[in-house]
């Protein structure tokens, strides 16, 4: 994605920080330092004023060799919760951005380097057109269109209930179902139901004629939603397969937007009618979402002179 824009690409060396026990992880211990001098090398090349990270085990290396390199280092954590990498990024820092207020708690050490800044949402998703969102999806204007999608890599869970309930929810809307990578079902052939394993430019207008989005918890796929203010159903990650940031996303959101949170092993009866009950509730259009693109690119400009 970054290449097709035209911006040059280079990588380095990274290894997962695992919290749990794994044999790959005495392996990658040694590729940080590597990671760490490969970085090194290519921040020299290019002499940059500022890094500015998102998070994730490949952001660490860099981070720390721009620190050495006495670059300014600008970080930024989506979750409420930040994740180790995040936690270890945090003390080369110079700026910390967060999504949420929620989030001071878990950075009191690094207070004074923190700025609320809210999630930066792309401009693009914010533009959609509704009629170009009915002539891709084949959708009738004339009924409700639930928007599901379970992240790039679509999710198993969202994928079952959606298609378990699907009968029931047909009469009453239309589906638009991301389900991911290989995981269509072509056996699946019913009106007012459409599948993709993924959008790019098409999404956009896909939110445009959506009135309820049913999504995992990742922060950036929220924001999104929140900012085109849309009803939502979040189903998020458990504990068991994430270190549960999903969920505390999701609880906040819910509280404040009027959204519904399904957590743990969710039926198929439970499902419908929590879409059923989200449907009927409304959003609270009183709570204002910070789209934090202008308040990032102004701090980068400010903290590269």
């Amino acid at each position: 994605m970054v290449e097709k824009i035209g911006i040059p690409y280079k990588s380095v060396a990274c290894g997962k920080l695992r919290r749990y026990f794994s044999i790959d992880n005495l392996i990658d211990i040694f590729k940080v330092p590597v990671g760490i001098f490969q970085a090194w090398r290519i921040l020299r090349k290019y002499k940059p004023d500022v890094v500015f990270s998102k998070g994730g085990f490949v952001s660490v290396p860099v981070v720390i060799a721009a620190s050495w390199l006495g670059i300014r280092v600008i970080i930024h954590e989506s979750d409420v919760r930040p994740g180790l990498a995040n936690r270890i990024c945090a003390r080369y820092a110079d700026k910390i951005c967060i999504s949420f207020e929620e989030t001071k708690k878990y950075l009191h050490k690094w207070a004074r380097k923190i700025i609320f800044t809210g999630n930066p949402v792309r401009k693009s998703i914010l533009d959609g057109n509704v009629e170009n969102g009915y002539k891709f999806t084949g959708l009738d204007k004339h009924r409700p269109v639930i928007l599901v999608m379970g992240g790039s890599q679509g999710a198993q869970q969202i994928n079952e209930l959606v298609r378990g309930g699907m009968n029931e929810l047909l009469k009453r809307f239309q589906i638009v179902h991301i389900c991911g990578r290989g995981n269509l079902d072509m056996s699946l052939h019913k009106k007012g139901y459409v599948q993709y394993e993924f959008l790019n430019e098409q999404m956009k207008d896909v939110y445009s004629i959506s009135e309820l989005v049913i999504s995992r918890g990742g922060a950036n796929s929220l924001a999104e939603i929140a900012a085109l203010k849309k009803k939502a159903l979040v189903i998020p990650l458990g504990t068991m397969a994430s270190r549960g940031d999903q969920i505390e996303n999701a609880e906040i959101f819910a509280r404040k937007l009027g959204w519904g949170v399904m957590v743990g092993d969710v039926q198929v009866e439970d499902f419908i009618k929590a879409v059923e009950m989200v449907n009927r509730n409304k959003f609270n259009v009183k709570e204002k979402f910070r789209n934090g693109v202008y308040d990032i690119v102004k701090l980068i400009l400010k903290v590269g002179k």
